[in-house]
């Protein structure tokens, strides 16, 4: 199978359109958030957890623990642990500020 044939198989595959569906329409629906995942190489995912969030935002898990605990990031009501959709981060985002 030559270079084109395998790109236009896997452009029409399953997972090339859940590529293009999660970094489409939701990067732009949240382009804050769409533009810290590409600087840190990251995916933009459906969810995530304590640990995706302290690797996004490069602070520790009990960062996010105590933000939680504090009321400034607050996580959806989802199955599991502590759970965050995108518009959870964008919500935190947009009402953080700078100190100092």
């Amino acid at each position: 199978m030559s270079a084109l044939d395998k790109s236009t198989v896997e452009w029409g595959s399953p997972s090339a359109l859940r590529r293009e569906s999660m970094s489409g329409p939701a990067t732009g629906k949240y382009p804050l958030l769409g533009e810290i995942l590409t600087v840190r190489g990251l995916p933009l995912k459906a969810m995530y957890c304590n640990r995706d969030i302290a690797a996004i935002f490069g602070v520790s898990i009990r960062t996010i623990q105590n933000r939680i605990a504090d009321g400034q990031l607050v996580p959806g009501d989802l199955p599991g642990r502590a759970k965050f959709l995108s518009s959870d981060l964008k919500e935190f985002l947009s009402d953080s500020r700078k100190r100092g």
